[in-house]
């Protein structure tokens, strides 16, 4: 029997329209509620208490309105609320850490892996430790970028400042032989070529929103969840906020406009 209700994705603010568009491009029949939390980002700087908080919230607000799954495409709320989601909630929710991870293992020839990502989520450790639990043996080296956002929030995702910002970020990587690094944040897939040109020829990098999306069509499958493969897939998204330059924001990390867009309060 198919499965035609929508899936559920929410990050803290619009990056995870990136694992969006993923999930639009691999699964173009399914339907998607997004939740970008825009009034309460950046979630990186809060307590693991407030970021469970939120993301029961917006959790509770996705089953409400009759999710079959749902995708917590934040990395930060990853690391600090999915087990307690997964415990709380009965329909699947999927993070995108775990994906990312089984990505980078499965892909790298020599064991010495990378991870780009926030402040926040470097210093919490949270690819590191997914990455050692999966092979202790991996070698693993951490940099935080924390240019490459506000380079993506401005517009700045060509040009001689992101390449700057890449080259020096990946210096050390490149030093060590990486040959696969993990970018560890949904804003980063909109800097993939500026990254890739800054990294050593022939390092992989894996993008977790095309590794959600995997396993979001993974676990669908698995669970008789998938919609009717002649069906037209919609989004629609909500956000608590409205943000200065919304529409050029959402335009770059969907790589269209968004329609049907409404505010919502969470309590």
């Amino acid at each position: 029997m198919a499965d035609n209700r929508p899936i559920g994705v929410f990050d803290s603010g619009l990056g995870g329209l990136t694992v969006v568009k993923s999930l639009q491009y691999l699964l173009p029949s399914e339907s998607i509620l997004y939740l970008g939390d825009t009034a309460r980002v950046p979630y990186g700087n809060k307590s693991k208490k407030l970021i469970e908080s939120y993301s029961t919230q917006i959790s509770t607000f996705l089953s409400e309105k009759g999710c079959k799954a749902i995708v917590v495409a934040c990395n930060t709320a990853s690391s600090q609320a999915l087990d307690m989601l997964q415990d709380t909630f009965k329909i699947p929710v999927i993070g995108v850490i775990e994906p990312g991870v089984n990505m980078a293992i499965d892909k790298s020839q020599n064991g010495y892996i990378g991870i780009i990502g926030t402040v926040a989520t470097i210093q919490s450790d949270a690819y590191q430790k997914a990455l050692k639990l999966k092979n202790e043996n991996v070698i693993v080296l951490n940099q935080p970028c924390p240019l490459f956002v506000p380079l993506v929030e401005e517009g700045w995702i060509t040009g001689d400042v992101p390449k700057l910002a890449a080259a020096t970020y990946l210096k050390g990587m490149n030093a060590e032989q990486v040959d696969t690094i993990i970018l560890g944040c949904t804003h980063y897939p909109l800097l993939k070529d500026i990254i890739q040109s800054a990294a050593n020829d022939g390092t992989i990098l894996v993008d977790s929103a095309e590794a959600v999306a995997a396993e979001v069509k993974r676990i669908l499958d698995k669970n008789n969840l998938s919609t009717e493969i002649t069906a037209s897939g919609k989004l629609e998204c909500f956000v608590t906020d409205v943000p200065l330059r919304f529409e050029m924001l959402a335009r770059q990390f969907l790589g269209s406009p968004i329609e049907h867009v409404s505010t919502v309060d969470l309590p």
